[in-house]
């Protein structure tokens, strides 16, 4: 007989309590989520994932002290981190992309729908990336956008650097991620079996020193620009 799955366990980071009180009112109120602590800003939101090994932080990006782009970034140092999901109400290009090199695995918009947040706590405690609609047009455009020669060149230049230490299939393996193919799919365009693509996608996140699948298409997009 199959066990139930336990619920998720979300920490929420955010310096307004009004809006944690209301955060924990929404997930909470889902039988398969469950927020086991809180936390105003970005050093007590360390000291909370240490203390209860959560699997997703809901984290504001602006908070005095520690802000949620260093927080994030000192809690995926942890042998066994949690997934991040930055929930703020700014939509700047350097925020969102800042968010994703980071180490956040989603950037949701504090207006968002609650359906829609608790969505994207689901997805991300899944291990899939997820962004609002707006944060994807804003990663796009910044992706695509006009930029200095000079900025382009460095990280482009980067960026060719860290790919340059893949093998043949780590690359090709690199790309389809890029592409925004899952494992599956990855698995028919290269001809190799699954657990295939699952040994070359833990190599590139030793090799590149990325913690997600979208870092490693942030790298590819600035070696292709």
């Amino acid at each position: 007989m199959d066990c139930e799955r336990e619920p998720v366990r979300v920490v929420i980071v955010d310096d307004e309590q009004l809006v944690r009180m209301a955060l924990r009112l929404v997930v909470d109120g889902e039988p398969d989520l469950t927020v086991v602590a809180e936390a105003a800003d970005g050093d007590a939101a360390i000291t909370v994932v240490d203390e209860q090994r959560p699997d997703v932080v809901l984290m504001d990006v602006r908070m005095p002290g520690r802000d949620g782009l260093s927080a994030t970034r000192a809690l995926l140092t942890r042998p066994a981190p949690p997934r991040v999901l930055m929930l703020t109400t700014f939509d700047s290009d350097d925020l969102v992309l800042g968010a994703l090199r980071a180490g956040a695995l989603g950037f949701v918009l504090k207006d968002t729908q609650p359906a829609r947040i608790l969505d994207a706590v689901r997805t991300v405690a899944d291990g899939h990336p997820v962004l609002s609609p707006a944060a994807t047009a804003r990663v796009i455009a910044a992706a695509t956008g006009p930029r200095s020669a000079h900025a382009r060149s460095s990280s482009r230049e980067a960026a060719r650097a860290r790919l340059a230490a893949l093998t043949e299939r780590e690359l090709d393996t690199a790309r389809a991620i890029a592409d925004g193919l899952g494992n599956p799919e990855i698995a028919q365009r290269l001809c190799i079996s699954v657990a295939t693509v699952k040994a070359h996608t833990g190599n590139l996140f030793a090799k590149l020193a990325v913690e997600n699948r979208v870092q490693i298409a942030l790298v590819v997009r600035d070696a292709e620009e």
